[in-house]
């Protein structure tokens, strides 16, 4: 008797859920594939450009399952991600601020979608980030995901 693919999977999530909660990466590669199982046998679920941030929910081989910024879950290839950080912007007209505060000087508004790169995530309830034309501040953490 053989279990079904998608029951293996869940399984495989819910179990490591605790061990590998918030560990979030970058796709490095220009544009990786993102399956439904951990082999290219699998079906193409669809292509994840550079940049996107993704939270490693599994580790499984070559293989990891990643949960994206909608909370749909994929398989890619671990040498196809980045340790480095990138958040995207998940609510309109987003404030980047020159200070941890919202009564710092206004740098620049991000569009839900945008990218940034996370310089510093210590600030409780503000990260440091970067957009990708220089501008570097401070962001509402709740404004964001990938932390």
């Amino acid at each position: 008797m053989t279990i079904p693919r998608f029951l293996l999977s869940a399984a495989f999530v819910l179990a490591s859920a605790p061990a590998h909660a918030l560990d979030f990466k970058t796709i490095g590669a220009p544009s990786v594939i993102l399956y439904d199982a951990p082999s290219v046998k699998g079906g193409k679920l669809f292509i994840a450009l550079r940049g996107m941030p993704v939270e490693v929910v599994l580790t499984y081989g070559e293989w990891v399952r990643v949960r994206d910024a909608n909370g749909d879950l994929a398989w890619a290839e671990a040498k196809s991600l980045s340790a480095r950080r990138n958040v995207v912007v998940r609510t309109a007209n987003a404030k980047v601020r020159g200070g941890a505060d919202s009564d710092a000087s206004l740098l620049m508004t991000a569009d839900k979608g945008v990218l940034l790169e996370l310089i510093d995530a210590q600030t409780s309830s503000w990260i440091k980030v970067k957009h990708r034309d220089g501008i570097t501040g401070y962001i509402r953490a709740t404004d964001v995901w990938g932390i």
